[in-house]
């Protein structure tokens, strides 16, 4: 395999490492300590994968698509421990996301406003780098899509009127055809938004 290949799987492993501690500790700090007990707020990575999410979902859409996503092990969590019971668990789910936009931003801001300053830097590092900030746009943008069991589901229904439960119940019961028709024939209208924001926090074009 191709050393790029290894740093990709690499970085989007770390990533959504990352992604699934900051939900266990959104819900930690707000009383739930259901993650902590099951030893989930750890960066160690063999606490988190999970075998078709993490490695053959990966390898699937390196090869067949070019792109790179997956995900790890959802932390578990208990919403009826949480302090903030009417938006307990959108605040959890936000977390997630969020934790990768501020990987994108930090990295992505370290290409614009370090590198052009540093004199020499290494093409691949700078790729290495750009790799990690892309990985976390396509894993946060990706997460916020309202379809269960990803975030953006979460989020919508804590907010969607008691009026509309039915809309809710059929995103849950048909929520493995939803996701598979998006990631099969919607992801692409994605890119350009993920390229846009890239653009942005970067500076490349």
């Amino acid at each position: 395999m191709e050393i790029s290949f290894l740093f990709t799987i690499i970085i989007l492993i770390m990533s959504v490492v990352i992604h699934e501690v900051s939900h266990g500790y959104a819900a930690y700090l707000m009383g739930d300590p259901t993650a902590k007990n099951a030893g989930r707020l750890t960066l160690n990575p063999l606490a988190h994968l999970d075998f078709m999410g993490s490695l053959i979902v990966p390898l699937l859409a390196y090869f067949s698509a070019g792109f790179m996503f997956g995900w790890a092990k959802p932390v578990p969590y208990n919403p009826y421990n949480l302090k903030n019971q009417k938006y307990g668990d959108a605040i959890v789910a936000v977390a997630g996301p969020a934790s990768n936009l501020l990987v994108a931003l930090i990295f992505g801001l370290l290409i614009r406003f370090t590198f052009p300053y540093l004199g020499y830097v290494s093409i691949d590092f700078i790729k290495i780098v750009s790799l990690i900030v892309q990985i976390n746009l396509i894993l946060a943008i990706f997460n916020l899509i309202p379809i269960p069991p990803l975030d953006g589901s979460k989020i919508l229904f804590t907010f969607l009127p008691y009026r509309f439960v039915g809309i809710k119940q059929n995103l849950e019961r048909y929520s493995m055809f939803l996701l598979m028709f998006f990631i099969l024939f919607l992801w692409e209208f994605l890119f350009p938004l993920i390229t846009f924001l890239f653009s942005v926090i970067t500076g490349i074009n």
